[in-house]
């Protein structure tokens, strides 16, 4: 068998997600009238206690929507250096939002609400970029799965809420955060004016994103993505997965959690691991020696048939998930001795 640690995103739907998928009424999404797909923004919008939402074929497309409707041309955003917006978004702010970024230096991807005030522009500076959007990450990829807690979340808000900025949360694994927290969707949906969160991570969908907002805000949003080239047809086959997903895969996202704990330990016995990222939810993120890059531990665990990404110059990322069960986690074990 070949572990696939690289990502949540290569998971295939289960059985019963498929038999959803399959018995799912669709019709033309362009054309408003796909049941499932309406079914699935209205479930969302309601879980967040927000107004509307809208699905897209990605989490960068929400992220990027919602930035591009957030902000207008020569605005700046901010956000933590280490925020998928920036680095992992094909530099999608400046191309799709004309704007400007203010990056800023967190704990494991995580800002504050004092470092948001501080990073503010001057409105009245003509020399700086105008500051039109804050943007937060919940859990942070390259921060190893860290998570906000809801106090310093609300603390932001207020920050926002005084220099009238509205708040986005790239909220692509929320729900990682969410069950290790116990907080509720909603508790989040009164913090920010736009979320954005993923199907085909760790709930196990084959594609599909959800962005969240107000009416007025989802149907500029709605625009943007036919723009963008997003609009579906009978794209109720997915959201079918979508639904099913929130039904019946938020609560198992424990247990990718204690995996990647396990497999931490792991690595805690290999001498050529130098430091691993605290372990919050499904990502570990090992440090090696300077003598040991990323590219070549990866191609070693490839010859093994683990399968990890080489994530910094000495840094390797694993990701738990619905495919990687407690055989694959034993087999593992078996193979890393080998290492």
């Amino acid at each position: 068998m070949t572990i696939d640690l690289r990502s949540d995103t290569i998971t295939r739907p289960t059985l019963e997600m498929q038999r959803a998928m399959w018995a799912a009424e669709v019709g033309d999404d362009v054309l408003g009238d796909d049941p499932t797909i309406n079914a699935l923004e209205e479930k969302a919008a309601r879980l967040f206690g927000m107004s509307a939402a809208l699905f897209c074929p990605s989490g960068t497309m929400t992220n990027q929507l919602a930035i591009k409707v957030h902000t207008q041309p020569g605005s700046e955003v901010i956000c933590d250096k280490l925020s998928h917006i920036y680095l992992y978004e094909g530099g999608g702010i400046m191309q799709n939002a004309f704007s400007s970024v203010r990056l800023l230096d967190g704990d494991r991807g995580r800002i504050t609400a004092r470092q948001v005030k501080d990073a503010i522009n001057n409105p009245d500076d003509i020399h700086a970029a105008v500051t039109r959007l804050v943007s937060l990450e919940n859990t942070m990829n390259k921060g190893g799965g860290s998570y906000y807690s809801l106090e310093e979340i609300r603390a932001i808000r207020r920050v926002c809420d005084d220099h009238n900025l509205p708040l986005h949360l790239d909220g692509a694994r929320l729900f990682n955060a969410l069950v290790e927290t116990g907080e509720s969707p909603a508790q989040y949906g009164l913090e920010f004016d736009s979320i954005s969160i993923c199907l085909s991570k760790g709930l196990g969908c084959p594609v599909g994103s959800l962005l969240l907002g107000k009416t007025d805000f989802i149907k500029k949003a709605r625009r943007f993505r036919k723009v963008m080239g997003g609009g579906w047809r009978q794209a109720g086959y997915l959201a079918a997965a979508g639904i099913y997903a929130l039904d019946h895969h938020v609560d198992r996202l424990k247990e990718d959690h204690a995996r990647a704990r396990t497999i931490g330990e792991m690595f805690r016995q290999k001498s050529e691991v130098e430091d691993i990222y605290p372990i919050d939810t499904n990502i570990v993120i090992i440090q090696l020696p300077e003598s040991i890059t990323a590219e070549d531990y990866v191609r070693r665990l490839e010859m093994l048939r683990i399968r990890a990404v080489p994530f910094g110059k000495h840094l390797v990322r694993f990701v738990t998930h619905l495919d990687f069960t407690d055989e694959h986690l034993e087999e593992m074990d078996k193979r890393l001795a080998k290492v």
